[in-house]
């Protein structure tokens, strides 16, 4: 099992990123964010940029936090609009030799038909796409059709055989259960123990559930002080002998699809991640859970 992280939380300056990656002794960076454009949204001379300060670092780009089909994109949206961010992204990704791109299943939106038969399609086509060039497809589990219940999960995988999940600890807790008509919060433990035999990727992630308390906005806090049952997760992937990525997510400073949400921290960026970091180390230490470099 390897250690990465989404580094556009410490700063979307890729010297910053490769240096915090340093810090924590780790080799590996899950692209999202650089210079305010996602990876695949970069022009060529900022991406030239990007590989060049990468060369010689001992940091690689081990995964790619995309946009396609995400929690900002509509299923009646165009389909060119997706066709170009996957054609930006394979050239890229085999370029730095990322092995994994995250891809969701589109937002969902209140009171419009959920259309399942096309996202379905069009995950497909997706899909289709990045297997032929050997990249792994991870869907996550967040504000998409995917992420409404662990039996939705289930249905996406069903229907498209060779499609993975990258499980997100800290998205149940204020995501709600669409098998409960949508009145209470998933149970994290309940999701991960239902899909976990699909997991090729992990995202650590932890918070409070959203409640009147907090403004009705959940509130993310470092690994295991939260409801993301973090803990039980990684001793329940080490038992099974999971030894893939796993990525930290701390959303502690930054808070890409809601930027009202309580981050229950100002601490500087880099100190948070680095902390961040730092606790699901000793974390991992305290179950016997063996951690090495990313290998390319």
């Amino acid at each position: 099992m390897y250690l990465t992280g989404i580094a556009d939380e410490a700063s979307q300056n890729i010297e910053t990123q490769i240096e915090v990656t340093r810090q924590l002794g780790w080799n590996a960076i899950e692209s999202r964010f650089i210079d305010g454009k996602n990876i695949h949204d970069l022009g060529e001379e900022a991406f030239d940029q990007v590989c060049k300060t990468l060369d010689g670092s001992g940091v690689h780009i081990n995964a790619f936090g995309s946009a396609i089909a995400n929690w900002g994109k509509d299923v009646r949206d165009d389909f060119s609009i997706t066709e170009a961010e996957i054609n930006r992204t394979i050239p890229r990704m085999k370029r730095l030799g990322a092995r994994f791109v995250r891809i969701m299943s589109y937002k969902v939106v209140e009171g419009v038909e959920l259309m399942a038969e096309e996202r379905i399609k069009r995950l497909k086509l997706i899909l289709d796409a990045f297997s032929a060039e050997g990249v792994t497809v991870v869907h996550e589990n967040c504000m998409n059709y995917g992420g409404m219940c662990w039996q939705h999960t289930l249905e996406l995988i069903d229907a498209l055989p060779g499609m993975k999940l990258v499980y997100d600890t800290g998205n149940p807790v204020f995501n709600r259960d669409h098998t409960k008509n949508g009145k209470s919060w998933q149970d994290p433990w309940e999701f991960y123990d239902n899909v976990k035999e699909h997991i090729a990727y992990v995202h650590v992630k932890d918070c409070l559930s959203p409640s009147p308390e907090n403004g009705n906005k959940e509130v993310y806090t470092y690994p295991g002080e939260g409801k993301g049952r973090v803990l039980d997760v990684m001793t329940d992937l080490m038992k099974r002998g999971y030894n893939g990525g796993i990525s930290i997510e701390p959303h502690l400073a930054a808070v890409f699809h809601d930027a009202d949400s309580n981050s229950g921290s100002k601490e500087d960026p880099i100190d948070i991640y680095l902390k961040y970091g730092r606790l699901l180390m000793d974390m991992l230490d305290s179950i016997g859970y063996q951690y090495q470099p990313y290998q390319t």
